[in-house]
């Protein structure tokens, strides 16, 4: 009998969209051509100095050598309880944190810990390209509440209840979200909360984009909107986003006793504690104030808004204004079907691949987000590239007939 090589539950595992189309785009790069990425979710800024300096003694520091506890610095935790007060107005104890490798990390652990095989998760389309895979290894079900350009990739209430069975045990709620840039006014979140509240409903918040909105949008935590769901929350955030740190990987997981207590002991057969460096890096950017963030916000605002002028200014392409993170998702829907350079893309995903070959331009398709006929394009990064980048796509749209 011939067993596969490769387990069922991991074989089922879908590679990273965006970090796919960043590789190539970087390959391609690489190879000499010059190409512009939309793709990855990336601060084009360098990680602010005086968090650098923190990592620099730390590695200095004997403690720092050894094992530290596997949930996280005592000291960090605490000031992540600090900041969390401070930024979102919602009060835990260090107790209720556990420091993980990374926002993905907290993410896994989360679904590890609140599913059984079967339980639903009820997740709003388009989605980041992490939650069903995570959805998935923990035997969970995710259910699509698929949102589109005429709402702004808002969700109401009314869809949610829709999708609502009695298996159902987990809302996933993201704002500002990744890929839309939606962001729920602080009214919306109260509304869902409340409801998931009343249906007895857990919620797991990603609020990593919380720093980043933008006009009028304001940021709202859902375990401080509903103060009544703080023992059916569970609150996912880190500093790669705030504090231009992706690379440092540190994320946070914030719950009920009980959730971080079990999610802690996962963690401390899975990789023990988060490196020391990182973690100490960690401590200095969430101890210091917003004034690096808000230098970044400021650059992402005036980029957010060229691309969004220039993006509707395609015939064929509608892009809602985003308010929070830092990306578009306009609809390229009207073009699919369409010859450009002897070619008829059918999806958005055949799109992309042509403008990536044509223009030099990676975008991601919108199937990597569970809504085909879109395009993900980050403005994290340079003035210069954005314009450069989206007047080639245009140029080559153009020819579409």
């Amino acid at each position: 009998m011939t067993r596969p090589r490769i387990s069922a539950r991991i074989s089922a595992i879908s590679e990273s969209a965006t970090l796919a189309v960043d590789a190539k785009a970087k390959a391609m790069k690489a190879a000499g051509r010059p190409v512009i990425g939309f793709g990855a979710g990336e601060p084009d800024f360098p990680t602010p100095d005086y968090i650098v300096e923190a990592a620099v003694e730390a590695c200095r520091n004997p403690r720092f050598h050894k094992y530290t506890p596997a949930g996280g610095l005592p000291e960090l935790k605490q000031a992540i309880a600090d900041k969390t007060l401070r930024d979102s107005g919602f009060q835990v104890e260090a107790a209720q944190i556990l420091v993980t490798n990374g926002g993905k990390q907290a993410v896994y652990e989360a679904f590890a810990t609140l599913l059984d095989p079967g339980d639903e998760v009820l997740v709003v389309a388009p989605y980041w390209t992490t939650y069903p895979e995570a959805i998935k290894l923990a035997g969970g079900v995710q259910v699509d509440v698929v949102t589109d350009e005429t709402t702004g990739y808002l969700a109401s209430v009314e869809q949610l209840e829709e999708k609502l069975t009695d298996r159902t045990k987990v809302l996933l709620f993201v704002s500002p979200s990744n890929p839309t840039g939606a962001v729920y006014s602080p009214a919306q979140v109260e509304e869902i909360g409340r409801w998931a509240l009343d249906k007895g409903l857990w919620v797991v918040t990603d609020e990593i984009y919380e720093h980043l909105v933008y006009g009028e949008a304001e940021f709202s935590s859902i375990a401080t909107a509903v103060p009544e769901l703080r023992d059916r929350v569970v609150v996912l955030n880190g500093v790669a986003k705030t504090y231009a740190m992706t690379g440092w990987r540190v994320g946070w997981l914030i719950g009920p006793s009980d959730v971080v207590k079990a999610a802690t002991n996962l963690q401390s057969h899975a990789t023990s504690n988060v490196s020391n460096v990182a973690q100490a890096a960690a401590l200095a950017a969430v101890s210091g104030d917003l004034s690096a963030v808000a230098q970044m916000r400021a650059a992402f605002d005036r980029r957010r808004q060229t691309m969004v002028r220039m993006l509707n200014e395609i015939p064929g392409v509608v892009c809602p204004e985003p308010f929070g993170a830092f990306y578009a998702y306009p609809s390229v829907k009207a073009l699919l079907g369409k010859e450009i350079r002897g070619r008829r893309p059918q999806t958005s995903a055949e799109l992309a691949e042509l403008i990536l070959e044509e223009a030099e331009v990676a975008l991601v398709p919108g199937e990597a987000f569970g809504t085909p006929g879109y395009f993900r394009l980050s403005y994290a990064l340079g003035d210069d590239d954005l314009v450069e980048g989206v007047s080639r796509v245009t140029k080559l749209l153009a020819e579409a007939h």
